[in-house]
């Protein structure tokens, strides 16, 4: 009987990023092979092959750096922690050259740019790149700039840039365009469809997502980026162990449904929060599970809600299964355009109603 012939159309569907994430970088379907990919530990590998010593790779880490890159669409690296993925991204600036990023960004990315400006490498401007407009003429004034950054949503304000219109504006001018991903994830945002030349992530924080990893990576899609990064990341040891990277991996296996729960667990606090009289403001961009309260009481009003909680966690990170909170502008490095009484609230996958009664107690409580 000879072979039904074959109908283009019975081709098997573009996976969709929820499957990638459970199916990619795993071994290949075969009898005993494992499932998962083993935790390879090693520092050395046998001489003339393509790894030859542990700083160059790992299989663990390529497990996740091909998942990671599956939903980002392109190449990623893994790095020991997210500012080790970051200040590896600053060094494509060469002397002398400038960075456009968020007036309002993670505290981290913003010192790492001081740092470097304070030894003379590179000069830093901040503007607020919720204005497209803005953040376009400071690109065509700046002759030197030779990277713009963005974080969209920023922390911890949840500012949402243009990222299509700024890219476009950027590369027109011939700057990398770079966009921590980090709140959004791969699965609300991938930036680099969007036209951006460079992805970070802290991988600490939602993609690992159980408060346990230090991780960091980037996805880029052009291959000699790709090189220069994974160069410098060779030069400088900033790889991390491949217990974390499994980790990490294991943590994203689950991201779609995490950040589903607590997405929507997200959204109706942003609804509830809006009507209490305590809020005078709620930073909420639509999506993700990180909202913003603004307290009316302001830095009083936010030190007591913290204090007044017993469910959720006062504590800095954020990303995980459990919901942690706190007021931002009690560290020194944040801007003073962020409002005295802001809590972030990184909204985690317990119930709801347990979420939302932890929290009105307290903001009763401030109100009264």
């Amino acid at each position: 009987m000879s072979a039904p012939a074959h109908d283009p159309s019975s081709a098997a569907p573009a996976l969709r990023p929820a499957t990638i994430a459970v199916t990619a970088g795993r071994p290949p379907h075969e009898p005993d092979e494992p499932l998962n990919v083993p935790i390879t530990m090693t520092s050395t590998y046998g001489a003339t092959g393509d790894l030859e010593y542990g700083r160059f790779g790992n299989p663990t880490w390529s497990a996740f750096e091909e998942t990671l890159g599956a939903l980002e669409g392109g190449r990623a690296l893994a790095f020991a922690s997210g500012m080790a993925a970051v200040t590896t991204i600053l060094d494509l600036v060469g002397i002398g050259g400038s960075v456009i990023a968020p007036r309002h960004a993670y505290n981290g990315s913003v010192a790492a740019l001081a740092d470097a400006e304070s030894r003379g490498r590179l000069r830093a401007s901040l503007v607020d790149t919720s204005d497209t407009a803005a953040v376009i003429a400071a690109l065509r004034a700046d002759e030197d700039c030779a990277l713009l950054w963005l974080e969209s949503p920023t922390n911890p304000a949840l500012e949402v840039a243009d990222i299509p219109a700024l890219v476009a504006a950027a590369h027109e001018l011939g700057i990398r365009v770079v966009v921590d991903n980090t709140f959004a994830t791969p699965l609300l945002q991938q930036p680099l469809s969007l036209g951006a030349d460079i992805v970070v992530h802290s991988a600490t924080k939602y993609i690992a997502g159980h408060s346990d990893v230090l991780m960091g990576a980037i996805v880029v899609a052009d291959e000699e980026v790709y090189g220069a990064l994974k160069g410098r990341r060779d030069l400088a040891g900033a790889v991390p162990g491949p217990f974390e990277t499994w980790l990490a991996l294991r943590g994203l296996r689950t991201l779609p449904v995490r950040l589903e729960r607590a997405a929507a667990n997200a959204a109706e606090l942003a609804r509830r929060l809006a009507d209490h009289p305590a809020v005078e403001e709620v930073r909420y961009p639509g999506f993700g599970a990180i909202v913003a309260p603004v307290l009316a009481g302001g830095a009083d009003a936010g030190d007591f809600l913290v204090r007044a909680t017993s469910l959720w966690v006062h504590a800095t990170s954020l990303g995980g299964v459990e919901s942690t909170f706190e007021r931002r502008r009690r560290w020194k490095l944040e801007p003073a355009t962020i409002p005295d009484g802001l809590v972030r609230l990184s909204v985690g996958i317990e119930d709801v109603e347990d979420l939302w009664h932890d929290l009105k107690q307290a903001l009763d409580r401030i109100n009264a």
